[in-house]
């Protein structure tokens, strides 16, 4: 594709710039709570200015960005460092899939709410028996008139404990076909048949949640899609959630790279020397850049491919995967670098909690050994492995 910005393209890109230099709030303050309410009041504001479901319809409060918009959003951003928004999950697949397959009740209804962060969602989909195999979960939902009941575990519920409504999968005929028996719901999470406990990180933080569900009720007409359609939209959901996510990732990556090589050329080892001359740490060093690039053009080559098909596909399952390993890559080396001061977390860049927290970079968002087989069965056309 041709990489050169069109004159809207531009347009679009200085307007945000312009915007974000004049309205970005700084870095997040310390606390779970506190850190929660500067992402709403930030969310709210890029609502406020249009900026929040840029790549939504218009008629559904977006802007209605192109996908080359919507990839230049999503690099300005990171390359600004803004603070994340509250409704990261509802705005990048609760409402797109709502959009997708949703009636246009459900559109009234959810969307505005998503757009302004008044309501907060979480994802439904992993279990204790059922995480890379999402279509083998057991939370079961049974008709009971114009109600579900539901009953299950879920495991690794980002952001549940801020969360009024769950993206929920669940099992309605288990007697069909694992993939076929599967129904998506959008379930309410206040109400007491809904325990939500919280997963303490090696981090420190919990930002990952249990959550137990014991006879909870979900109206019909909450059902997205068709009834025993569930695994069809829930595929739309893990789709848009990699679309474009490489294009911000991307971007991160190429700011911690600068910051790492900064920090090597004032690190000393035990014998005094630099960092940096020191032949396989420039060696290191270069290949992360030269993976910061592929990443990059590996980005658009997927933009590509979704603007030939005019949905997402497979493709984004390999920038997730790549930057996962690019990610940990930089934090290990990064760690090296600091010698015995990698025990502290004193630091402006912060190389400790960046390096614990990108060991969940190959699990989160799906597993580095599904995305694998995704690329491999769904891009490449290699035989399935079973």
């Amino acid at each position: 594709m041709d990489l050169t910005l069109s004159p809207a393209e531009e347009a679009f890109r200085d307007e945000l710039r312009t915007w974000l230099e004049a309205n970005n709030p700084g870095r997040e303050p310390a606390g779970d709570e506190a850190a929660f309410e500067f992402r709403r009041a930030w969310q709210r504001k890029l609502n406020d200015a249009g900026w929040a479901g840029v790549s939504w319809p218009k008629e559904y409060g977006g802007r209605g960005a192109t996908l080359v918009e919507q990839a230049i959003f999503n690099e300005e951003v990171v390359r600004a460092r803004t603070p994340s928004v509250a409704n990261v999950l509802a705005l990048a697949m609760g409402g797109p899939t709502v959009i997708a397959h949703g009636t246009e009740e459900q559109k009234r209804r959810f969307l505005p709410p998503i757009l302004s962060a008044d309501e907060i969602w979480c994802q439904g989909f992993s279990e204790p028996g059922a995480g890379s195999d999402l279509a083998s979960l057991k939370t079961r939902a049974v008709r009971h008139g114009d109600e579900w009941v539901v009953t299950g575990q879920k495991v690794w519920t980002t952001f549940a404990h801020h969360a009024k409504w769950c993206m929920l999968v669940a099992r309605t005929d288990p007697e069909a076909p694992k993939h076929k028996g599967l129904t998506y719901f959008l379930m309410d999470m206040e109400q007491d048949a809904v325990q939500v406990r919280p997963l303490r990180q090696i981090t420190g933080e919990s930002e990952f949640n249990e959550l137990f569900i014991e006879e909870a009720r979900i109206p019909h007409e909450n059902i997205v899609g068709a009834e025993g359609e569930g695994w069809a939209v829930a595929i739309t959901t893990l789709m848009h959630e990699r679309a474009t996510l490489a294009f911000g990732l991307q971007v991160s990556v190429q700011i911690a790279l600068r910051e790492l090589i900064e920090s090597a050329r004032s690190a000393r080892g035990m014998d005094g020397a630099v960092a940096t001359e020191d032949p396989v740490i420039r060696q290191r060093l270069a290949q992360l850049l030269i993976e910061s690039e592929v990443l990059r053009l590996n980005a658009y080559r997927g933009l590509s491919a979704i603007m030939r098909s005019g949905v997402p596909g497979p493709e984004g399952s390999l920038g997730k995967w790549h930057w996962s390993e690019v990610n940990q890559s930089l934090t290990e080396l990064a760690m090296e670098i600091a010698g015995p001061r990698a025990m502290l977390s004193d630091s402006e860049a912060n190389w400790t909690y960046r390096f614990l927290r990108a060991r969940a970079n190959s699990i989160e968002g799906g597993t580095t050994e599904i995305l694998k087989n995704i690329v491999a069965e769904r891009v490449l056309g290699l035989p399935r492995m079973r």
